[in-house]
């Protein structure tokens, strides 16, 4: 382990890696409680349009990325409050569609490259200090949000009709989530992959459903899986030169399996 810190890349994967798991864990108490799991792999791929009209024209992939993934999140909160779709429909349109239109973008600009395949698989061990820097503040700012309404997003997610009638605004709390989601979900794709953040977002959540201890006992559960999901798959994938996202994904599979084991009965 200290073999393993000693290299600098190693000691900015783990930062990063931490500050991904506990912000995709918090966030997915809300999204799984809310039924709204595969809103994360959709946001993914919606970012994922994003990066590769950035490839393409030469602009940062990151921010392009958050703000594509903003506005799918919007666009996702709109279809369903206005027109009364079922959420997994409409998540389930805008996932395949994504995908769609960023390979298309991406070929016609013929960049599709080693650039794309690192956002889709993600890159932990490249991450830089600027990039560090840039999760920091911004999940700051997005735990700071779930955890001001928290008490607001538990109560809609658990009955919004009830919410509503209780005088809270759930309307904007809702879009005020999604936009947190998408922000986290466009920051984690360069380190955990555009295919793998949904699994880090929801798995630990659900993971740490099975022990019924509760929403606060169960949030922190969630992070504890998370972050220890990363902390044994970085350590692994260096040790066995493994994908790091992959690993980590597997890693926080085996704690669901596990949880599900000893709470059987």
């Amino acid at each position: 382990m200290i073999e393993m810190l000693s290299y600098e890349f190693m000691q900015r994967a783990f930062l990063a890696g931490m500050l991904i798991a506990i912000l995709a864990s918090v966030s997915g108490t809300f999204v799984v409680l809310k039924r709204y799991s595969m809103i994360s792999e959709t946001l993914a791929h919606s970012a994922l349009v994003g990066v590769a009209v950035a490839l393409v024209a030469g602009y940062n992939p990151l921010w392009v990325a958050v703000v594509v993934s903003i506005l799918s999140a919007w666009l996702i909160e709109y279809l369903r409050s206005a027109f009364a779709l079922y959420s997994d429909a409409i998540l389930s349109i805008l996932l395949s569609g994504s995908l769609a239109v960023a390979v298309i973008i991406v070929s016609i600009g013929g960049e599709f490259n080693n650039s794309l395949f690192a956002y889709l698989f993600g890159s932990i061990l490249s991450v830089s200090g600027e990039d560090i820097a840039t999760i920091f503040i911004f999940g700051f700012i997005a735990l700071f949000l779930l955890l001001l309404f928290s008490k607001e997003f538990y109560f809609i997610a658990y009955d919004e009709e009830v919410a509503k009638t209780s005088g809270i605004r759930v309307k904007l709390l809702n879009y005020l989530l999604v936009t947190i989601v998408a922000i986290i979900v466009a920051l984690s794709i360069r380190i955990i992959g555009t295919l793998l953040i949904g699994a880090l977002m929801v798995i630990p959540t659900i993971a740490a459903l099975q022990y019924q201890v509760g929403f606060l006992r169960t949030s922190l559960l969630s992070v504890i899986f998370a972050v220890l999901s990363v902390i044994v798959g970085m350590t692994l994938s260096f040790y066995f030169s493994l994908p790091s996202g992959a690993t980590i994904v597997l890693c926080v599979l085996s704690i669901f399996v596990l949880s599900l084991l000893i709470n059987k009965k």
